[in-house]
C-alpha cells in the first residue's frame, strides 16, 4: 500500500514536471496556422490519470493550473494573460481533465486502443471546453474580453473551439496512444508498444 502511494507520488511529481517543462520551453506549444498555437501541455494530466487513476490526474491538473497562473503572473505572452492569474479559469478547468479521461478510459479498457485515443480526445475537449466556457461565463462582459472578442464573446469562442481544440484533442490522443501503449506495452497493430506499423 505505502509502496503504491509512493510511486503515485513520483508520477505525480515526474509528470507535473514534464508539463512545467512544457511550458517554460514553450515545447508544449505546437504552431498552428493563423499564429494560432496548440497546447499539448494538458497531456501529462490524461497519461497520468491512465496509468495511474483520477487523484494523480487531479493532483498533475493542480499542478498545470497553478503553473498556468503564476506564468500568466510573472511572464505573460497573451494579451488575455491578465485573467489567467485568477484560480477560477487557470486551476478550476485543468482539475477536471484527468478525472474525466480516467472515467473514459475505465469505461473502454477492454479495447485498449481505442480507450486511449477517446481518453486523450475527452481530456483535451475537456479542457478546451471547460476553459473557454469559464472565459465566456465569469469573464465575458469585461472590458479585456469584449475589446478582443466583440459584445457576443460566444461565437468567436466557439470559433477558437473548432480551429484549436479540434486539432489539440488529435494530437493529445495520438500522443497519449504512443506513450501508454508504449509503456503498458498494449499490442497496437501487429506489434506491441508504440509501433503502429
Amino acid at each position: 500500500m505505502a509502496q503504491n502511494r509512493t510511486r503515485k507520488i513520483v508520477i505525480t511529481a515526474v509528470l507535473g514536471a514534464i508539463t512545467i517543462l512544457l511550458g517554460l520551453t514553450h515545447w508544449g506549444f505546437i504552431p498552428w496556422f493563423g499564429g494560432i498555437s496548440l497546447t499539448i501541455m494538458h497531456v501529462p494530466v490524461i497519461i497520468g490519470a491512465i496509468l495511474e487513476g483520477p487523484v494523480v490526474g487531479l493532483g498533475i491538473g493542480l499542478i498545470f493550473g497553478l503553473f498556468s497562473m503564476l506564468q500568466a503572473a510573472i511572464a505573460p505572452t497573451g494579451v488575455l494573460d491578465p485573467l489567467f492569474v485568477n484560480p477560477l479559469l487557470a486551476v478550476l478547468p485543468r482539475l477536471f481533465i484527468g478525472p474525466v479521461a480516467w472515467l473514459v478510459w475505465t469505461g473502454l479498457k477492454k479495447w485498449p486502443v481505442v480507450g486511449l485515443i477517446v481518453s486523450g480526445i475527452a481530456g483535451s475537449l475537456t479542457n478546451t471546453v471547460l476553459v473557454l466556457g469559464a472565459l465566456g461565463l465569469f469573464f465575458g462582459r469585461t472590458p479585456l474580453v469584449t475589446q478582443v472578442f466583440g459584445a457576443d464573446v460566444w461565437k468567436p469562442l466557439a470559433g477558437i473551439a473548432v480551429t484549436s481544440g479540434l486539432p489539440e484533442a488529435g494530437v493529445s490522443a495520438v500522443i497519449t496512444l504512443l506513450v501508454v501503449a508504449a509503456y503498458r506495452q498494449f499490442t497496437v497493430g501487429k506489434r506491441k508498444g508504440s509501433d503502429l506499423e
